[in-house]
Parts: structure tokens; C-alpha cells; sequence
């Protein structure tokens, strides 16, 4: 397979300016012709049955990195949950980040924060939000819930340094072309849930019924490339074990498949690892 839309281009402030414009424009149109109905049910109240939880800190402790970073990630987080926390998918509903959120602005409250532009990082209103779109992406693939749109930076960063999960599992997010989105297809209601502590960013996914269901989320065919322009790339797939609450496996589902280019040399044991293109 050829991946040659990864290697790096340049292009003109001027060209990203209009396709930002294009791609902006373009998902408006589509969501005012959408007949879907996406959810702005809001409770206060938490659902009666846990489905599944998770929680990721909030200071990185990254090199080159100011506090003052991850402390404006934090506000950024925390207004986006003005219109997120306690949101309700009733049996049917559809959910968009972007659609809750709307556009981050300054009047809105946000602060500049990092985000990730061609591997490159900057500092923009909003940034820091791909916190919570990865977490919610990790926690409704743990769930009955299904994903309809989700996208994956084309940029690896990061070693596996203290990574907890698989390569790839997250949902990047970029106001309003790049979205995260997933319908309730089952015949109980789901919630969002979270909160926000010292350290952490905590979230959860609830319901009015106990769970019955079991999710194991795994990578498999992983491997890395060196390419003939000279950069690597890594590949894998995310997969899903469906299990019984008796621990019987009832299916294992595809979720999603991950190509991006890395920021960084790759250190392996095992040098069958990487493949030539």
C-alpha cells in the first residue's frame, strides 16, 4: 500500500488559510442538510449504572513545555464541558463534538493553548481540546454506543514512553471539519459524565441500565515503514473484543486504522519490525 498523501508538503499560509475556509464551509452545509438528530440534552443528574470510566492527568510534565501551558489546556477543557458534562443520548441520538462545543473563541472564554499543526506544535485559542475528544473516543469504545466519524493526527510525536494505551487510540479535533462523532443504536440511554480534579481529567460513561456487555480494546498489525522519501511511518489497526459478562467472547470488531508519519527515529528491539515501502 502507498501512503505518499504523508509526506510532509509544504504549502503557503495563504493556501491553508482558503482550505481551512473550504473544509469550515463545507461541514456547515452538510450539518444544516443533516437530518440527523444530534443530542443537546444536558441532565445534571448522573445516570444509575457505571458503563465504564477513565482518567487522564492534565499536567504532562513534557520538556520545553511551561505550566502556563497545560494550565490554559485546563480552562480551554473546562468550558468546553460547559456543553458537554451530563450530555444524554436517548436510544436513536447522535452526537458531534463540534456541535456542542461550537467555535472556541476568545469571547467565549478560551485561551491560547498547544496544538499539534504538521507535526509542528503552535499556540491557538482552543488548544489543548484533543484531551477530551481522545478521552471520550477511548470511552465509547468501551461501550455499546458506535462511532460514526473519528480522525487520527497524521503525526506521531511521541515514543511509547509510559503509554498505557494502544498506539492510536485517540480522536483528534479540529473546529469543525475534523470531528468526533457516534449514535446510540441500542434501546437504553447514555451519559457522559466528568469532572475535572487537581490532577486529572475524569470521565465516564453511564446509563439506566447495568452493563451486560464487556469491551477488551487491543491493537494488532502493527509495524512500522522506512519510506523511499527517507521518513518513517508507523501503521496498526485498533480492535475490539466483545465479551459477555461471563467472560464469552461474542465478537471482535474492527474500530479503526491509524498511518501517520513519526516525529521521531524508532528504537526497536526487533528490527523485523520495520518493513521498506
Amino acid at each position: 500500500m502507498q501512503f505518499t498523501h504523508l509526506r510532509p508538503k509544504k504549502r503557503s499560509k495563504l493556501r491553508l488559510a482558503l482550505g481551512r475556509t473550504y473544509y469550515t464551509n463545507k461541514r456547515r452545509l452538510k450539518w444544516l442538510k443533516d437530518r440527523k438528530l444530534y443530542t443537546k440534552k444536558q441532565v445534571e443528574t448522573p445516570l444509575d449504572h457505571l458503563v465504564f470510566s477513565h482518567k487522564t492527568p492534565l499536567f504532562r510534565g513534557l520538556k520545553a513545555v511551561d505550566r502556563w501551558v497545560d494550565e490554559n489546556k485546563i480552562i480551554n477543557i473546562s468550558q468546553a464541558l460547559k456543553k458537554i458534562n451530563g450530555i444524554v443520548l436517548e436510544p436513536g441520538d447522535h452526537f458531534s463534538y463540534w456541535q456542542l462545543i461550537g467555535r472556541p473563541t476568545a469571547k467565549k472564554g478560551y485561551v491560547k493553548g498547544m496544538v499539534l499543526d504538521h507535526g509542528k506544535f503552535k499556540y491557538d485559542i482552543g488548544g489543548g481540546l484533543c484531551q477530551l475528544s481522545n478521552m471520550i473516543f477511548w470511552m465509547i469504545i468501551h461501550s455499546p454506543l458506535d462511532v460514526t466519524e473519528r480522525h487520527r493526527h497524521s503525526y506521531d510525536v511521541f515514543p511509547d514512553v509510559k503509554r498505557s494505551q494502544p498506539f492510536g487510540s485517540g480522536a483528534t479535533c479540529v473546529y469543525n471539519y475534523r470531528d468526533l462523532q457516534f449514535e446510540n443504536n441500542s434501546n437504553e440511554p447514555y451519559q457522559l459524565f466528568f469532572r475535572l480534579t487537581d490532577s486529572h481529567l475524569e470521565g465516564a460513561v453511564l446509563s439506566t441500565r447495568e452493563p451486560y456487555l464487556e469491551y477488551e480494546v487491543y491493537e494488532k498489525d502493527h509495524y512500522m515503514t522506512l519510506e523511499h522519501w527517507g521518513g518513517y511511518l508507523r501503521h496498526n489497526k485498533i480492535h475490539r473484543r466483545v465479551c459477555d459478562l461471563e467472560g464469552h467472547e461474542i465478537m471482535d470488531e474492527y474500530i479503526c486504522e491509524n498511518h501517520c508519519l513519526m516525529m521521531y527515529a524508532p528504537l526497536l528491539e526487533n528490527k523485523d519490525d520495520i518493513r521498506s515501502s
